[in-house]
């Protein structure tokens, strides 16, 4: 234990996540299935990433999107799944302080990025679709760089305005997290301070950041009549969207009522769908079931064999 005078204010130095403690029996086959979708999820968006960049023939504004996304899947995969597979194996949770809240920063960063990517992609989407005649000029090189890296700043600046008054929250009380990973909700209950203006914050933040690129996503789908390609336009936009709700949807329910009593393994498997499902499941959706992402492929398979 440290002092209640050290600089961050905390009278302890780590934490101890439960993580999946309450099935013992299932640790082994749970880091078995884990690893298998960190290993595939990683492999995956390696192999998109190297594509987008590879062929010219990807060269556009849709798959410099995609090869965005897949960036920041394996940097999101990268800061969460490494320590959950260590804990299952090993069985040691504990986290410093410090630790705790560098792996919230750059989590809830990413996750903040990949809200605002994903609702980038759906204006791409329905310019390409609604306005074609337009997209080339709309969607040039500059915007496109403008647009990625507004989501990438914005990402890292709004975490930073959850992530400083985290850090400065006093903790004399229990030091057990009933989760897997440093989130904001776990913490802030842990702490000795009052979690009125916290539990604010964080519901103002869901609010912006999360709730309104839920709204303008679909806002953003295709309104073409039949006669000019409904069905194309459907088939296009349709696992875009039906991702993109399971995704904000399991995220509006585990930030925006942080004080509803919902079970701990309840909120334990919304967590996964959203930390380690999803990057998974991204590039199989939007680039691997893509006819150019799969000639792309064909054509550096070609390569390599001859």
């Amino acid at each position: 234990m440290a002092s209640q005078g050290q600089g961050n204010q905390t009278s302890i130095t780590e934490f101890i996540l439960l993580g999946f403690g309450e099935l013992p029996g299932l640790q082994v086959p749970l880091f078995l299935l884990f690893i298998m979708i960190y290993l595939m999820t990683m492999a995956g968006n390696i192999l998109i990433l190297a594509l987008v960049v590879a062929d010219r023939h990807l060269h556009t504004p849709m798959y410099f999107f995609l090869g965005n996304l897949s960036c920041l899947e394996i940097c999101y995969s990268s800061t969460l799944l490494p320590q959950l597979l260590a804990g299952l194996l090993t069985g040691a949770w504990t986290i410093s302080f410090t630790g705790c809240l560098t792996q919230y920063y750059f989590f809830g960063a990413l996750l903040v990025t990949e809200c605002l990517l994903l609702s980038v992609m759906s204006y791409d989407r329905y310019l390409a679709i609604c306005n074609p005649l337009h997209y080339a000029a709309q969607m040039s090189g500059r915007s496109c760089l403008q647009l990625a890296g507004g989501s990438w700043t914005g990402g890292f600046l709004a975490c930073s305005i959850t992530a400083l008054p985290l850090s400065q929250l006093t903790f004399c009380g229990p030091n057990t997290i009933d989760h897997f990973l440093c989130d904001f909700i776990p913490l802030v209950k842990l702490s000795c301070n009052d979690p009125l203006l916290m539990d604010t914050l964080a519901f103002s933040a869901c609010l912006v950041l999360i709730l309104v690129p839920f709204i303008v996503v679909p806002d953003h789908r295709p309104r073409t009549p039949p006669s000019t390609g409904r069905q194309k336009a459907f088939s296009t936009c349709s696992s875009h969207l039906i991702v993109v709700s399971v995704y904000y949807g399991a995220l509006l329910i585990a930030y925006m009522f942080p004080t509803t009593d919902l079970p701990s393994n309840f909120k334990k498997v919304l967590s996964v769908s959203y930390t380690v499902l999803m990057p998974l499941v991204n590039p199989l959706i939007y680039a691997l079931r893509n006819r150019e992402v799969q000639e792309a492929l064909c054509k550096t398979c070609r390569k390599l064999r001859f």
